[in-house]
C-alpha cells in the first residue's frame, strides 16, 4: 500500500511542475482526492484488508492524504502569491509621496495656531475632544445655565433648525458632554467651529472658531486658571507674559472674568494691535457654575472647576498681524500661504 502511495505522490509532484495555474491545481487535487480519486479508490480497497491490518493500513492512507493534499495547497499558495506580485509589477506606479507637478499647499494659519495650542495643552496633560457642529437645545443652552427665556439667549443670535436643534453657537456646547464621558479629574480643551447670525465687519464673522477648557478637580481654583493660562500664552507669544482679570458675566461660569495679557507686540507701551491700551483682551474665563456641574452628574459640593475660552481666529489675527477676521474664510490663498508651513 505504501509503494502505491509513493507512485501517486511522485505523480502528483511530477504534474505539478509543469502547472501554471491554479485552476490546473484544482483540476489535479479532483484527480487524486476527489470522489473517483486515485487515492480515494485506494481507500475503498481497505475493506478487502485483513482486519487485523486495517488499522495499521488506515493511517498509512490518511498520512499518504495529508501529504499530497499538503503539496497540491502548496502548489496553489504559491501560484496565488506569484499572481499578486504579477499583477503589482505590472500595474501602474504612482509615487503619492512626490509632489505633482503644482505647487504644494500649506497649512491655514489659524490650524498652525490650533495646533500649537493643543501641543502646549497635552504637554499638561489635557485632552483633546471634538464637539459636534449640530448641537441639541439642551446642550447649546439649558446644560449651560442658559435657560429657556434666558435674555443670554438672544445675544448668540442662534442659527435654529427646522428640527429644534441649532447650529452651536459656542464651544461651551460641548461641556456637558464632555464632563459626563469623563470623570474627575478632568483636564479637557475642545476646538471647534461655531455659527452665529450676525453681521459680517472686519471683526465678525458668522462662522468663526473658538477653543475651550474645562478643570475639573478637588479644590480647583482661581489660582488654577491663572497658571494654566499664562503658561499657554507665554509658549505661544514665546515669552514670559502678564496677565490681568476683569469683572465679567456668563451664564456658565461664577464667579466670571475677562482675562488681558500685557500686550507681547508693545509690551504694554501702547501699540496698533493693543489699540495703545496696553492690554489685549483675550480669554473669557471663569469657575464652573454649579449648577453646569449639577447637570453633568457632578456634586459641586466634592468638585469644582474652572472654564476658559479662546477665539482661534483672534489668535491667529494677533500673531500675524491681519485686521479683517473676513480673510480667514475668504480662501484667498495669495494672502494665506504666507503665513502657512509647508
Amino acid at each position: 500500500m505504501q509503494n502505491k502511495i509513493n507512485e501517486i505522490k511522485n505523480y502528483v509532484i511530477q504534474k505539478l511542475s509543469g502547472i501554471n495555474a491554479q485552476a490546473d491545481c484544482q483540476a489535479l487535487r479532483v484527480e487524486i482526492l476527489g470522489k473517483s480519486g486515485k487515492l480515494t479508490e485506494l481507500f475503498k480497497q481497505l475493506k478487502d484488508v485483513p482486519a487485523e491490518e486495517k488499522g495499521k493500513v488506515g493511517q498509512i492512507l490518511n498520512a499518504g492524504k495529508s501529504e499530497i493534499d499538503a503539496i497540491i495547497s502548496n502548489k496553489e499558495k504559491e501560484l496565488a502569491n506569484a499572481a499578486i506580485q504579477n499583477e503589482i509589477n505590472s500595474a501602474e506606479k504612482i509615487d503619492i509621496t512626490l509632489p505633482t507637478g503644482a505647487e504644494c499647499g500649506s497649512l491655514h494659519p489659524r490650524t498652525i495656531i490650533q495646533r500649537e495650542i493643543e501641543e502646549v495643552f497635552t504637554s499638561m496633560g489635557f485632552v483633546v475632544e471634538d464637539g459636534n457642529e449640530v448641537e441639541t437645545e439642551y446642550n447649546n443652552f439649558t446644560a449651560v445655565n442658559v435657560p429657556e427665556n434666558h435674555p443670554a439667549r438672544d445675544m448668540q443670535d442662534t442659527f435654529w433648525l427646522d428640527n429644534g436643534e441649532v447650529l452651536k453657537t459656542h464651544t461651551s456646547a460641548s461641556q456637558n458632554r464632555i464632563l459626563k464621558k469623563y470623570t474627575p479629574p478632568i483636564r479637557a480643551i475642545f476646538p471647534g467651529r461655531c455659527f452665529r447670525n450676525e453681521d459680517v465687519d472686519a471683526s465678525h464673522e458668522n462662522t468663526f472658531f473658538q477653543l475651550e477648557g474645562v478643570i475639573v478637580d478637588k479644590d480647583v481654583s482661581v489660582g488654577n486658571l491663572i497658571y494654566f493660562m499664562k503658561e499657554m500664552l507665554s509658549k505661544i507669544f514665546k515669552k514670559q507674559v502678564e496677565v490681568r482679570l476683569r469683572p465679567g458675566f456668563f451664564p456658565f461660569t461664577e464667579p466670571s472674568f475677562e482675562m488681558d495679557v500685557r500686550c507681547p507686540f508693545c509690551d504694554g507701551k501702547g501699540c496698533p494691535t493693543c489699540k495703545n491700551g496696553g492690554w489685549i483682551e483675550l480669554c473669557p474665563c471663569g469657575m464652573i457654575h454649579p449648577q453646569v456641574l449639577r447637570n453633568s452628574g457632578i456634586d459641586p459640593e466634592k468638585f469644582s472647576g474652572c472654564a476658559f475660552g479662546l477665539g482661534l481666529d483672534r489668535m491667529t489675527m494677533l500673531s500675524t498681524n491681519l485686521n479683517d477676521i473676513r480673510e480667514l474664510n475668504s480662501g484667498n490663498l495669495k494672502l494665506l500661504k504666507q503665513f502657512g508651513v509647508k
